[in-house]
Formats: structure tokens, sequence, C-alpha cells
């Protein structure tokens, strides 16, 4: 299959902001009536069982080797039973904009991370608008974090285990994972997802009250088909051909739509500061999102 083109990446980028940047008050409504590990655990299963039916046609037409299993271990880790199973438990606690907001410290962490170890040399200005970006995370942190009292200062510090290690599996899946399918890979790592997940919630929640209504099971199958099977195979496909930290900027537009939809759809909060805070995050996207010469 031949590369993409720079419109067709751009596209797709856009596609992934606006799925993911919902996702965050759907998995929100669903933890109404499901504890946060049996959530997920149900999401990756459903997406790994999507994904395992039209893994193999779809890689053939991909091209591409077999991924090591190593590579699909790491990921399915870091990427889904790490990361999600943070996000989900922080989303019991904090606003689902919030969580989408701080979440957003994964592109800094990965500008840095693929300028130190993937050899993608950043502009000035792309610095310039990473600080940006930083510095509107802070504007919102400290006003939104604070205003819930001291026991979500906890749960946001704990949330920042959730970049920090898709910014590993990122990071590894870039750089050790060319030339294998995306596909093959994604299918792989959701089912590492899945189990490790499921084990956390025969854990830790076996005793929890379970209420698997039409709220719930809809909120699973969205976030399985849309939010997990089809845009992280785009993902992984994506990143293949472009840049890291680029695609690393969808964490910096999901925020925005995901305080859009808490506000307008969930009734959480929407301060001034937040405006503040997302004026600057979009300063940022211009800036960073500017290509090399």
């Amino acid at each position: 299959m031949p590369a993409p083109t720079r419109f067709v990446q751009g596209a797709l980028v856009a596609l992934l902001c606006a799925v993911w940047g919902s996702t965050w008050i759907v998995i929100r409504g669903g933890l109404r009536d499901l504890p946060p590990f049996t959530s997920a655990a149900a999401r990756f299963t459903l997406a790994a069982l999507v994904m395992t039916a039209v893994a193999v046609p779809i890689a053939r037409r991909e091209g591409g080797n077999r991924p090591k299993a190593w590579l699909w271990g790491v990921s399915g880790l870091a990427n889904f039973a790490t990361s999600y199973g943070v996000v989900y438990w922080c989303e019991t606690r904090l606003p689902s904009g919030l969580v989408a907001v701080l979440w957003g410290v994964f592109p800094v962490l990965m500008a840095l991370a693929s300028h130190w170890l993937l050899g993608e040399r950043l502009r000035r200005g792309s610095w310039l608008g990473f600080v940006l970006g930083f510095a509107g995370l802070v504007v919102l942190f400290r006003n939104d974090v604070a205003s819930l009292g001291s026991g979500a200062t906890g749960a946001a510090l704990v949330l920042f285990v959730s970049p920090v290690v898709s910014v590993v599996g990122t990071t590894v899946v870039k750089r050790y994972g060319a030339g294998s399918s995306s596909v093959l890979m994604n299918r792989n790592a959701m089912w590492v997802g899945a189990l490790v997940l499921a084990g956390l919630a025969l854990a830790t929640e076996r005793d929890a009250a379970q209420h698997w209504t039409p709220a719930a099971l809809g909120s699973v199958a969205y976030l399985a088909l849309c939010g997990t099977a089809f845009t992280f195979g785009v993902y992984f496909w994506l990143l293949r051909y472009a840049d890291a930290h680029k695609l690393a900027l969808i964490a910096y537009v999901t925020p925005v739509i995901a305080l859009t939809l808490g506000w307008s759809v969930g009734g959480e909060a929407l301060r001034a500061s937040t405006v503040v805070g997302t004026a600057l995050v979009l300063s940022a996207v211009v800036l960073v999102a500017q290509p090399r010469r």
C-alpha cells in the first residue's frame, strides 16, 4: 500500500481528533454503571475481537512484516493496559474534560522523545509552540484542579502516569516497528491490553456493583468500535509514515473537543481560565504543526 499523501494524513488526523475528543465524556457516562477496569476490559475485548476478524485481509492489503512479540507486548502493556487503566480510574474522580486537558502533556513528552531518540528534529517555532501549549495546560491545571479539592490533586498526579507510558510505547513502536504490519501490531496489542485489564477487574472489582444498562453497552460499543479499533488502526498505520511528534498533536486538539462536550453535554464547569488555556493550546497547535523546511 502506498504512503498516504500529506492531505490524507491531515484528514485522518482531524478525524482521529474528532473521535478521540468525544471518547472522554463517553467513558465518563459508562462509568456511571460499570467500575473502571471492568469497563475498560470490556472495551478492549470487543475491540480485539473486531480486529481479529478483519486483521488478516487488511494486513495483506497493507503489507508489512509480522510484528515481533516483544514489540506488541510492550505496546499492549503501555499504550492500552496501563495508559487506559489509569485514565478510567481517574475519570471516576475527575471531570472528563479536565482529564483530557491534563493528558495533554503527552505532546510535550513525545516531542522530547522524538527529538532525542527518533531523530525528528524540531524547528525553533515548534519549541515555542510546545512552551505555549504547556503554559495553557498549567493555567487549566492550577485553576480547575484546585477547585475540586485536595483529593483531585492526587488523582491528577496519578493521571500523568498515562501519558508517560504512552510515550514509551509509541517511541518503541516508532523506533523498532518500521516495516511491521500496523494492523497485526494493533490486534495483538489490544489482546494484551484486554487480558491485563480483565485480570485487574477480577482482582479488584469482583464485588463492585455492575449494571449492564443500554447506556453502558452503548458506551462500550462506541469506545471499542470507533474509539479503539478504528482510531488505533489508523493511528498506528499513520505512525509508519508521519513524524511521531506531529501525531502527538492530537492530544492538543482532543482536550478542546472534550472540554466543549463536557460543558455542553455533561454539565461540567467551563471557567474563564479554561478559555485562556484553550487559546494557548490552539496557538501551540498552529506553531508546532508548521512543516519543517
